[in-house]
């Protein structure tokens, strides 16, 4: 019997069987795969197709999540909130076929106004059976270009709950009104049309979807999935102890109030195969531009649920948290209430996952890393286009080219070099071509960052140094996070370097940040630029029981130098007949020593 005769058969019945939600299942992981690279390979902005900063998703007809193309991580809660905050601002009879509902509230996504959410509803034989989304950075919203912003209304331009487009017809004033509001409106409303030729694709694969197995089959197939999902993650936290799991940690400041710490305070209760996170000692929301609304807090305790539970299992759907309760009070860092300033929402969230794992280190050590550099590093510079003479953002995300940082070390094996932090998932190391080609200043060294990563029985993943210089005047702005709060090392092992940011003058002088990353509106002549240093990843076990050839190997690679390989691991070294050897006498006598000292 054929595959398709056997389809036929099953859309009879009303409830799927193993191998129909399966198909379904596949087939909502290969949708949201095609709606992705739509989006890719349309967009106009490199923050798009380079730095893949956007998620696409399907949803049910409740708004849950049926599956999230991969991309940020922290977009795994904001498109599901947006999409059930826009069925309770409509309703299901004031939706209808053709409708592109649009919003970028940070309320309800729990990001900033950059993120421009795009759902368009799925209907079969005239019922509401699926939403299909799409959010993406707009690399202009309009709002202050430089400065401390200390309100949402400097932010740029607010879209409450609007329907872009009425039963397939757009509307034409609104989108100018978007259009007159953006520095930039060729490119974004570039981006504007991808999103939704992305959103489109979504529609019609999945209408063919419900053409195939009726409406109470995809319904069923969908509760399956939720199903499998819960209790591949109930399985997975009951191999944890019981008990209540507590961590701290601190950003450096809120870019207003700078040099006051802000505490970030989580509490992990485990019973049984049901866990708990508290973020309620989180700090209240600050008066810079840090905060974010409530689903970024939600996101953040999802995604390290996720990391600790199903990490590979896809799709990432509504069953993999119905095991997590999420404690999360407004008005705290992460559920900010307007009119707080959110322009840097994506910075506290990744340190609170970051926290969660260190609370869980002694409770399940084999599944969590140690600290990692958790900034994007983002040093805006501002000035003329000189090609079309407009004031615009020279270095954004994927513009200028994220170089990544250092991931703490697991258990079991070192941590990434060179790698985009937590929040940004999938975003990419932009080449420098690219960043060159389309700004205009020179990355004269992009390099790994050597004695970064913190060392370990396990080495924490290595930061990068680059080094950038204008070729046209310009004003630099930093808004560097995790200066002081160094990524921290697990089981015994050390802490990573770092983030430090510097300002560099024609002479070569460099002005250094004064103990924070936050640098205000300073001028660059042509020549000048600037210095990012990311931070390295914390080690993980003592260093001390690190393989002496792993840690010749890295002096090798230069990855660490001759100093830290006998000062932090007590490794000696010497010259060989063609290379550097391990002194192996000497190095037990140093790591005899050290243990004695200890």
């Amino acid at each position: 019997m054929t595959t398709l005769n056997t389809a036929r058969m099953a859309a009879g019945r009303r409830e799927a069987d193993a191998f129909t939600s399966e198909v379904i299942r596949s087939a909502m992981v290969a949708i949201s795969s095609e709606m992705k690279t739509n989006l890719m390979r349309t967009a106009y902005n490199t923050v798009i197709y380079e730095a893949e900063d956007f998620t696409v998703g399907i949803f049910d007809e409740h708004g849950n999540t049926v599956s999230i193309g991969l991309g940020l991580p922290m977009f795994i809660r904001g498109l599901s909130d947006a999409v059930k905050a826009k069925l309770n601002h409509w309703g299901r009879e004031d939706i209808h076929p053709g409708d592109i509902l649009l919003t970028n509230d940070p309320a309800v996504m729990g990001s900033h106004l950059n993120h421009m959410i795009f759902t368009l509803p799925v209907f079969n034989e005239g019922e509401l059976l699926a939403f299909v989304s799409s959010m993406a950075h707009w690399q202009d919203i309009g709002g202050q270009l430089g400065g401390a912003t200390r309100d949402l209304f400097t932010e740029g331009l607010q879209v409450p709950f609007v329907k872009i487009f009425k039963r397939g017809v757009q509307d034409a004033e609104l989108t100018d009104m978007i259009r007159a509001n953006i520095r930039i409106p060729e490119r974004m409303m570039g981006d504007m049309r991808a999103q939704i030729a992305a959103i489109r694709t979504g529609d019609h694969r999945v209408s063919d979807v419900l053409q195939r197995y009726g409406n109470e089959l995809f319904r069923s197939s969908l509760a399956i999935l939720y199903e499998q999902s819960e209790a591949t993650a109930r399985q997975a936290v009951s191999e944890i102890p019981d008990g209540v799991y507590q961590a701290e940690s601190f950003m450096d400041d809120d870019g207003v109030v700078v040099g006051r710490r802000i505490p970030i305070r989580v509490e992990v209760t485990v019973r049984g195969d049901d866990m708990t996170i508290d973020l309620s000692g989180c700090s209240p929301q600050v008066a810079g531009y840090f905060n974010s609304g409530p689903t970024a807090g939600r996101s953040a305790a999802e995604v390290a649920f996720k990391f600790l539970t199903s990490p590979t299992l896809l799709p990432i759907n509504e069953g993999s948290f119905r095991p997590l309760k999420i404690v999360l009070p407004p008005g705290r860092i992460v559920s900010a209430t307007k009119p707080a300033a959110v322009r840097m929402w994506m910075t506290v969230p990744m340190t609170v996952v970051d926290t969660i794992f260190k609370a869980l280190a002694t409770a399940c050590p084999k599944r969590v890393i140690a600290g990692h550099h958790a900034d994007l590093a983002l040093v805006h510079v501002y000035g003329i286009d000189p090609v079309t003479g407009h004031s615009t953002i020279f270095r954004e995300p994927g513009m200028s080219g994220l170089s990544g940082g250092g991931w703490g070390a697991l258990a079991d094996r070192d941590g990434q070099s060179a790698t985009v932090c937590l929040n940004d998932g999938d975003t990419h190391n932009t080449p420098v071509e690219a960043a060159e080609a389309k700004t205009p200043f020179v990355i004269l060294r992009r390099a790994l960052r050597r004695d970064s990563g913190g060392p370990g029985r396990f080495r924490g993943g290595l930061g990068v140094v680059q080094e950038t210089r204008m070729l046209v005047p310009g004003r630099l702005e930093s808004r560097v996070e995790r200066t002081q709060c160094a990524p921290w090392g697990l089981a015994g092992g050390g802490d990573g370097a770092p983030n430090r940011v510097a300002v560099v003058r024609c002479d070569g002088q460099k002005e250094r940040d004064r103990g924070t990353g936050k640098i205000p509106l300073t001028d660059l002549e042509v020549e000048e630029g600037y210095t990012i240093e990311t931070g390295g990843g914390g080690g993980f076990g003592s260093p001390f029981e690190r393989e002496p050839a792993s840690v010749l190997s890295d002096v090798l690679a230069g990855y660490v130098s001759l100093e830290a390989a006998e000062q932090e691991y007590g490794v000696v070294l010497h010259s060989g007949e063609q290379s550097l050897e391990v002194d192996a006498e000497a190095t037990a006598a140093r790591r005899k020593e050290e243990r004695v000292g200890a």
